[in-house]
């Protein structure tokens, strides 16, 4: 066997279908082509239609196999029918991706029941609904892997973590509870935790170049982070090679939570 057969029966997803939230933008938009370039046939979920269209015909344009659903994931009936709507594309996930998020960050004295409930309802709730839905069956079948992408607010606060960091903490720990459930029926669970990433999401954060710069700072590599940099990352916990791999954080931040 040479090299390249070796790598790529190792880190191959061929036949395998993928579903990704939040993937038409971002860190969820870089692993969702990620997956599809490793084989995967993947649909992306996210509101925006446009957003949608454009990531899917890119990769289909690659010779990809790609799908696209629009859906509310800040409601349950929304996030049930996205799920569903994912499951007739390409049939019964494998690999399951939450990257849909929102960052909603007042200060705490500004935290309001509005703010909390949006968060939890999109951050922790949408995952969690989706878990119970495909997480079953990948058990049933003796293959899954369920990756989730939460935060380093989730371990550490600052910039006001508020309702976002709690998300991002009950999101891990959900994690956790998925892998106990699920990992001794060949259903890995892990979570994947950005640094500061110049994305959408963070929007107002990377408008302030001082902070920017600082962020960059508090890194070991000297730079924040890029969407492209989950991709090694993200094919790796959604492969065969990561089977004895669960409930694991893996921190994808260039050092920025050990400096």
């Amino acid at each position: 066997m040479n090299a390249q057969t070796y790598v790529s029966e190792l880190f191959s997803l061929e036949g395998r279908v993928a579903v990704v939230t939040g993937g038409s933008s971002g860190i969820g938009r870089g692993i969702a082509t990620a997956l599809a370039h490793a084989g995967a046939a993947v649909t992306v979920v996210a509101r925006r239609e446009a957003e949608l269209r454009a990531t899917v015909e890119g990769l289909t344009a690659d010779g990809c196999r790609a799908a696209w659903v629009s859906a509310d994931l800040a409601t349950a009936e929304g996030a049930r029918a996205g799920a569903e709507a994912a499951a007739d594309a390409f049939g019964e996930p494998d690999i399951l991706v939450n990257c849909a998020g929102v960052n909603l960050r007042p200060p705490m004295n500004d935290l309001g029941e509005d703010v909390w409930d949006t968060t939890m309802a999109v951050n922790l709730k949408a995952p969690f609904l989706l878990g119970q839905r495909f997480g079953p069956g990948m058990a049933e079948r003796g293959y899954g892997r369920i990756i989730h992408v939460t935060s380093q607010q989730a371990h550490r606060a600052f910039v006001n973590s508020g309702a976002y960091g709690a998300s991002k903490g009950g999101l891990e720990s959900l994690a956790r509870s998925q892998a106990e459930a699920w990992s001794a029926h060949g259903v890995t669970v892990n979570t994947l935790v950005p640094g500061f990433v110049l994305t959408p999401l963070n929007e107002r954060l990377a408008s302030d170049p001082r902070k920017v710069a600082s962020l960059a700072a508090r890194t070991l590599v000297g730079r924040n982070g890029l969407a492209e940099d989950f991709a090694g990352a993200a094919v790796f916990l959604a492969g065969r090679s990561s089977a004895y791999v669960t409930g694991q954080s893996v921190f994808v931040d260039g050092g920025f939570s050990v400096h």
